[in-house]
C-alpha cells in the first residue's frame, strides 16, 4: 500500500502541467518517431524507442571528511535538476577510506517526463558548449541501451554561481532508452540532439 502510493505521489510530482508540452517531447512525437519508423522499419509507433528517464548522479568521496559537502551538493544539482535529489549512501564497510556502511557518499536525482525533457533541452542548448575546447561526447553505450554522459565540473550549469561554490564536482548523467540495442537508442539521442563526437555520416 505504501509503495502504490509512493509510486502515486512520483507520478503526480513529474506530471506534465496541464497544457504545457516540453519543445523535445513536440519533437520527438512530431520529428523523431517517423524517422526512427522509417530508419527501423517499426511496423507500429509502440516500437519506436522512448527516453524514460535521465539519472544524473554525483559521488564525493570527499565528503567522508566533509559532511557539509554533500548538503552543498543536494542544493546545487536541486538548481541543475529543477527536482530534489536524495542523498546516496555507503552499502558496506571500507576501512581504507574511513568509509562505514550507512555514510553519505553523494546525490542522486531521477528526472522522468518534462522536467527531464526540460533538463535535456538545457543540456544539449546550454551546458555542454560551455564545455572548454569542446567537440562533442563519446559515443559509446553500455550494451543494453543505455548512455552515460562524464561531465568533469557543475559549473558549466548556467544555473551555477561560478563565485558561489565550495568546490568543483564532477556528476554522470544516464540516459535510460527503452530499446534494447546500442544501435536503436545511438540513434534516438543523436536525433534529440546529443552532440556525438564520432557522429556517423550516414546515421
Amino acid at each position: 500500500m505504501a509503495k502504490k502510493k509512493g509510486e502515486e505521489a512520483a507520478a503526480q510530482i513529474n506530471a506534465t502541467p496541464e497544457g504545457y508540452i516540453p519543445t523535445l517531447k513536440k519533437q520527438y512525437r512530431e520529428e523523431i518517431v517517423p524517422t526512427l519508423m522509417k530508419k527501423f522499419g517499426y511496423k507500429s509507433v509502440m516500437q519506436v524507442p522512448k527516453l524514460e528517464k535521465i539519472v544524473i548522479n554525483q559521488g564525493m568521496g570527499a565528503a567522508v571528511g566533509e559532511k557539509k559537502l554533500i548538503e552543498v551538493a543536494q542544493a546545487e544539482l536541486a538548481l541543475i535538476a529543477g527536482q530534489k535529489p536524495i542523498i546516496t549512501s555507503s552499502k558496506k564497510d571500507i576501512s581504507n577510506f574511513k568509509l562505514r556502511k550507512g555514510m553519505p557518499i553523494g546525490v542522486k536525482v531521477t528526472l522522468r517526463g518534462y522536467r527531464m525533457y526540460e533538463f535535456l533541452e538545457r543540456l544539449i542548448s546550454i551546458a555542454l558548449p560551455r564545455i572548454r575546447d569542446f567537440r562533442g561526447i563519446g559515443d559509446k553505450l553500455d550494451g543494453k541501451g543505455n548512455y552515460t554522459l562524464g561531465i568533469e565540473e557543475q559549473i558549466i550549469f548556467p544555473e551555477i554561481d561560478i563565485d558561489k561554490i565550495s568546490k568543483i564536482i564532477g556528476m554522470e548523467i544516464s540516459f535510460i532508452c527503452s530499446s534494447q540495442t546500442d544501435e536503436e537508442s545511438y540513434s534516438l539521442l543523436r536525433e534529440f540532439g546529443l552532440p556525438f563526437k564520432n557522429a556517423k555520416k550516414n546515421d
